[in-house]
Parts: C-alpha cells; structure tokens; sequence
C-alpha cells in the first residue's frame, strides 16, 4: 500500500471520529448517524489499524 492510500484512510479515520465528536458535544447533529456511533468508530479505528 503507498504511503499517499495510507494517508487517505488516515484522514478518512481523523473525520469520522471528529464528526462523532462534535455530534457527542452537540455543535453538529446527523440524526441518521446516532444510531451508528459505535460502529463509526469501530470503522474509523479499523482504518488506522489497516493504515499502519
């Protein structure tokens, strides 16, 4: 895998935790997501293990 795909599933990884964040303290609210938090970071920790 190069080093720029590994990158990618980096940034893809930082964006999805950083939505769950701000839907967590309330600054943005997807209400289709609510019910996939722990998968989303389930996937978002996944990609770094892939990534690395």
């Amino acid at each position: 895998m190069s080093r720029k795909t590994k990158n990618f599933l980096k940034l893809v990884a930082i964006i999805i935790v950083m939505v769950l964040v701000f839907m967590e303290l309330g600054f943005i609210a997807i209400p289709v997501l609510v019910g996939y938090k722990f998968w989303l970071t389930v996937i978002a920790f996944c990609l770094v293990l892939i990534a690395s």
